[in-house]
């Protein structure tokens, strides 16, 4: 009881803390609503620089959360994005920050128009617990470059890295610049009602509702980044070590606890046992043996291998043959599975897996493939393996996904030069690069005249002769 009294009376400062910050950093970006790209730039290269100089604190913080995280993940999926999107943003600030000039219809001349880009204001961020630094890192860059304060909810279940990473954003950048936020659900949920001037939130599809659900209460716009069940497809003449492998690498990254992980694999009915069979060779071949192996990520936490486990005996309950790669280990190293004759009874064909289970699923044509996602909430990505053209092109074509690789899955989350989303039940809004600078900007048009009005012309009483001619030229 006496916990409990404490636990709440902690919840109620740090809100209270919470609402104070949020003014400061209101009030800060007042006193210089327009930075220049000067400071933005330095911005940004104070955060490349202390990356790259707490990089193994980093590594080791983010490991000793997940019990193990491999450090070669880290760099690869958290630390290289990470820096190079600050790299590819700082090289193209001034560019983006120029006004663009638009035309003016002759009917409104003499005159000029153009896009000028504002800072919104203060921008909040809510961070995930399975890639704590990029999802963090990432958003930051884009509201810096379009030079808003910030404010970060991390993740109460990386709580290692979650304080190494106040503690490291403190040493560069006053907090009513950039804020980093730490505390329970109830912290987080007074975080998304706050008034900012954007939201950017990633995490699961479940958790976004209720984000958006405060943040309407005051018309906050949402960047949402959910999951949902991203499918990879097969086709009928790809190499089937082709696809297993690089399929296999998107499933392991992280244990498969990424929302862009291939979550089910459609086969070709008569390709399927050739399939299992290369997709084993693939994971085998990268991770030999879990027990002691660094290379093996571990799930994040009990909660969420009690999830795991439980969705591989909900599916053999209802009929599945599971097909596991590996005995069991120690610890919280999940063994990769692979998942057979299952149906949309089971679980872990109702939620996104999020974790190292592989349902695979025959299909007989194309369409059969198409029809199955079709029927299904939107992804956040889709992977086709296939090297027809025509096919591809179908795939483009015929089905939508927040983004697709061709041939390869989660590398077009690391391309700096396209934009990042989902769609429907699996987001709304992107970032990443230009595409983030614009969603931290309020991209205001401005139609500019000077001395001579020649739109006097079409001013009150109307009737006049060069009225009936101004309407005779251009309402056509």
């Amino acid at each position: 009881m006496v916990a409990d009294i404490a636990h709440i009376q902690q919840n109620q400062q740090q809100i209270s803390e919470l609402e104070g910050l949020f003014q400061r950093q209101r009030e800060a970006f007042r006193a210089n609503p327009m930075p220049t790209a000067e400071q933005r730039i330095q911005w940004l290269q104070s955060l490349r620089e202390l990356l790259r100089n707490e990089q193994q604190a980093l590594i080791d913080a983010i490991s000793q959360d997940f019990s193990n995280r491999s450090a070669s993940e880290t760099l690869l999926a958290e630390l290289m994005p990470s820096l190079q999107g600050i790299h590819y943003a700082s090289k193209r600030i001034k560019k983006w920050m120029k006004p663009s000039r638009r035309a003016v219809s002759v009917a409104f001349q003499p005159a000029s128009a153009k896009v000028v880009y504002q800072p919104l204001g203060v921008v909040g961020v809510i961070v995930p617990w399975n890639y704590p630094l990029f999802l963090a890192v990432g958003p930051l860059v884009g509201a810096l470059s379009a030079g808003n304060r910030v404010m970060i909810k991390m993740s109460e279940s990386t709580p290692a890295t979650s304080q190494l990473f106040k503690e490291l954003m403190a040493k560069i950048f006053p907090e009513d610049l950039v804020a980093v936020v730490l505390g329970e659900a109830e912290v987080g949920m007074a975080f998304s009602k706050l008034p900012f001037d954007h939201l950017l939130f990633t995490g699961a599809t479940s958790i976004g509702k209720h984000v958006m659900r405060a943040a309407a209460e005051n018309l906050v716009p949402v960047t949402l980044e959910l999951g949902g069940k991203s499918p990879a497809i097969v086709s009928a003449d790809v190499p089937l070590a082709d696809a297993a492998e690089r399929i296999a690498f998107g499933k392991t990254l992280n244990a498969g606890q990424t929302c862009v992980a291939p979550d089910y694999v459609l086969v070709p009915r008569d390709r399927l046992d050739g399939f299992v069979e290369a997709y084993r060779q693939a994971v085998q071949g990268f991770y030999p043996q879990l027990e002691n192996n660094p290379d093996y990520t571990a799930i994040i936490n009990e909660r969420q291998l009690q999830r795991l486990r439980g969705y591989l005996a909900d599916a053999e309950s209802k009929g599945a043959r599971l097909v596991p790669l590996y005995p069991q280990a120690q610890g919280r190293r999940l063994p990769h599975t692979v998942v057979l004759n299952v149906n949309d009874d089971m679980k872990l064909m109702q939620d996104e897996i999020f974790g190292p289970l592989l349902p695979v699923i025959p299909y007989d044509r194309l369409e059969e493939a198409f029809d199955y996602i079709n029927d299904r909430p939107r992804p956040l990505a889709l992977y086709y393996f296939g090297y027809d053209k025509r096919e591809q092109q179908r795939v483009l074509h015929e089905t939508h996904s927040g983004g697709v690789c061709l041939n390869d899955t989660l590398l077009h989350v690391a391309q700096d030069d396209m934009p990042f989303g989902g769609v429907g039940p699996s987001g709304m809004g992107h970032y990443h690069g230009h595409e983030g600078f614009l969603t931290f900007s309020k991209a205001k048009g401005v139609f500019i005249k000077q001395r001579f009005n020649a739109a006097r012309t079409i001013y009150p009483p109307y009737g006049k002769a060069l009225q009936k001619l101004v309407f005779k030229l251009f309402v056509r």
